[in-house]
Order: structure tokens, then C-alpha cells, then sequence
């Protein structure tokens, strides 16, 4: 297979360095998950879109610039080598929006999609509750018929929603048929979160970020356009919005090859103090992300041959949160006594840590490995 770029890939991937590194933000910005830090890094996303960069490989009637695979994958390779700002989108564009493609109608479409790419709308996902983390079936929140009106009310509670506290929108699911098997009656729902009845209260994390919200919904209605997909076929809306999550469209190989390449630089930094076994660690975690990089590019060879990459995601999911981990771990490593200290490492490794929690636990899709890819019995 010959990996190198062709001669419009070149030319793509020349144009998105040059803009980059013209225009990536410098100082960096502060964190996204603040209020502040958001505000700045909603002016970005808009900046992006003005230039044509933010949604690549959409239509450009959405504000795309109708990029390939192999370019989406070339432009994400380059966002990151630049060190541009983490991307306050990416739920609507990364997760929502190929749910939005295969499942909703043109009027959908037609009024949702340029509105995310131009950051005008910002969404966040209502999939945790209290009694429902990684058991996504085991969510309460219900949405009841409202015939008169023709739309729907909803209530209940989701938790852990990441940039909830800044975000307009959220996309979630609701139970509709509360006699139906648990992964059926569910629906999947688009809710302005300035409707009449939705509360939405912040919380810090542990490093200080408010982002997080829970969102409290109290008979709030929706009008039937809402609703993406099927009534009580929710579920199927969801699977495919988790197998953006789990793969390569939320954490694309470019945000761990450029990972590794900064560890690489630390471990550099060490000279001659260098520990033997730390620089294999380093050596491992490179040859890591670069197996990574190659793994999608076979899977976006399937995508465009069309084969769908299904539960194989759960593939992707496992090795790029336990890489994560294991680069970020190294580096502190590296640092020694000084990797206590606040600073990119050490925040980077606290974010790691959450990535075999978040997108469905890593216990849950080694069991998805387990039974659906290998075919092992569950018992």
C-alpha cells in the first residue's frame, strides 16, 4: 500500500498547515470546559467556518468543503501538529451530525447542519443519568405523547454532560413505550435547552473545569420534528451515534500521533539521564499511536469500499483510551516530581484517565469484542 500522498493530498494537507499556523490561536486558550475559556473557543470554531475549515467533510451547501476520508483524517493530522484549540463542537459535529446524515429528514438537515458548522448552535449529549451510566438501556427519563399539541413532553434528569453548562442544544434519549424490553421504547430527541422546563445546573470536576452540567427536564415540550429517526427505535440512532464516539470520527489517530511526538521531544529533553526502560516506553508508545494511524487507514479503506465498520469501533475505543493513558503516564514519568505540577502533562493525564470510562466503559466493549466480533459465548 502506498501511504504517501497523492498530489491534490499534498495540496489539501499545504493549504490546511499554512492556515493553521497563520491563524491557530497564540497564547493558547484557556480551557474549553470554563466559561470563559468557551466563550473563546466558540470565536474559533466561528473563525474556522469562516475560512471553510471547520466541517471539511460535509457538504458545502452545510458549510463543508466535501474533503475525503483520507483528507478529513490529513486535516485532523494537521490540527493537532499546529497545537490548535480542542474543539468545543465536537459532539454536534463529531457525534450528532453522522446521526443527523443517515437518519434525518431533508428539513432536519437543511435547518440543523449549517448552524452547527457555524457554531451558532452548540450540543451537548444526554446519555448518563443517575441509574444509567454505561448501562444505556437503564435510562428513566421518559417522553410522554402530547396528541393535542403534536409533540411530546419530557422529563427527567441526565448527568455528567460534558460543556452542558455552556451548550444551546442536547441530543439524548427518552423512553417512550415504558412496557417495551429495555432497548426498545426508547426515542432519540433534539432539545433547545431554553425550552420552558429545562434546568440546567453546572458542576466542577476534579481539575477545577465547570463544564459538566446536570440537565433536569420538567414536562418540557417538543414539537414531533424533534425527534431523530423512528418513535421507539431510538436505540438504532444511538448505536450509530456511540460508533462515532468509540471510533475514529471523536479521536482521530492525528490527536495521538501528535501526543506521541511531544513525548518523544520530553524524552529528548533527558539527555544522557535518559532510564533504559522509560526510553523503550517511549519508543512503544510512538510505534503505539503510528499502529493506531495504520488501523484506521484500513478502516476508512472499508468505509469507502463500503463495508461498514460496525461494532469494530469497540476495537478503536479500547486502544486509543488505554494509549492515551499509557503516553500520558510516561510522560509524568519522565517528569518526575515535577509531573505533579499543574501544566499540559498533568492535566492531559487526568483527561486520559477518563477514557476508558466515558463512550461506554472498557469492560463493556471487551464484551462487545468478546461476543459480537469474536463470537464467544456470553456465559
Amino acid at each position: 500500500m502506498d501511504l504517501s500522498d497523492s498530489p491534490a493530498e499534498a495540496a489539501f494537507r499545504a493549504e490546511a498547515r499554512a492556515w493553521l499556523t497563520a491563524n491557530r490561536p497564540d497564547p493558547p486558550l484557556p480551557s474549553g470546559d470554563t466559561a470563559t475559556g468557551f466563550a473563546l473557543h466558540v470565536e474559533w470554531e466561528r473563525m474556522l467556518f469562516d475560512a471553510g475549515w471547520s466541517v471539511v467533510s460535509w457538504p458545502r451547501r452545510y458549510g463543508g468543503r466535501e474533503a475525503s476520508l483520507v483528507e478529513w483524517l490529513i486535516f485532523e493530522e494537521e490540527y493537532y501538529r499546529a497545537g490548535a484549540p480542542q474543539r468545543v463542537t465536537q459532539n454536534g459535529i463529531f457525534l450528532l451530525a453522522p446521526a443527523l446524515f443517515r437518519f434525518g429528514t431533508a428539513e432536519q438537515q437543511n435547518r440543523l447542519l449549517p448552524r452547527m458548522a457555524a457554531a451558532q448552535d452548540l450540543w451537548c449529549q444526554g446519555w448518563s443519568e443517575p441509574e444509567a451510566g454505561s448501562d444505556l438501556a437503564a435510562i428513566r427519563s421518559r417522553a410522554l405523547r402530547d396528541e393535542r399539541a403534536g409533540g411530546w413532553l419530557l422529563s427527567g434528569q441526565k448527568t455528567w454532560t460534558t460543556r452542558g453548562a455552556f451548550c444551546t442544544h442536547l441530543f439524548g434519549l427518552f423512553r417512550t413505550d415504558a412496557q417495551a424490553p429495555r432497548h426498545r421504547g426508547l426515542t432519540y430527541f433534539l432539545v433547545p435547552l431554553d425550552a420552558e422546563g429545562v434546568t440546567v445546573r453546572g458542576f466542577g470536576r476534579l481539575d477545577g473545569d465547570e463544564g459538566f452540567a446536570d440537565v433536569f427536564f420538567d414536562d418540557v415540550f417538543v414539537p414531533d420534528d424533534a425527534v431523530l429517526g423512528e418513535v421507539d427505535q431510538g436505540w438504532h440512532v444511538a448505536m450509530a451515534t456511540t460508533g462515532s464516539e468509540r471510533g475514529l470520527t471523536l479521536r482521530s489517530p492525528g490527536r495521538f500521533r501528535h501526543t506521541a511526538r511531544r513525548l518523544v521531544h520530553l524524552a529528548t529533553t533527558r539527555g544522557d539521564d535518559l532510564d533504559p526502560l522509560l526510553a523503550d516506553e517511549v519508543v512503544q508508545g510512538w510505534m503505539a499511536a503510528e499502529a493506531y494511524h495504520l488501523f484506521t487507514l484500513r478502516q476508512v479503506t472499508d468505509m469507502l469500499e463500503g463495508r461498514d465498520p460496525g461494532q469494530a469501533s469497540s476495537l478503536n475505543k479500547l486502544f486509543w483510551s488505554e494509549l492515551d493513558v499509557r503516553l500520558h503516564t510516561t510522560a509524568l514519568e519522565l517528569l518526575g516530581p515535577a509531573g505533579e505540577l499543574d501544566g499540559p502533562w498533568s492535566r492531559g493525564f487526568q483527561f486520559a484517565l477518563a477514557g476508558p470510562i466515558y463512550a461506554g466503559t472498557n469492560e463493556i466493549q471487551r464484551t462487545i469484542v468478546a461476543e459480537r466480533l469474536l463470537g464467544l459465548p456470553r456465559k
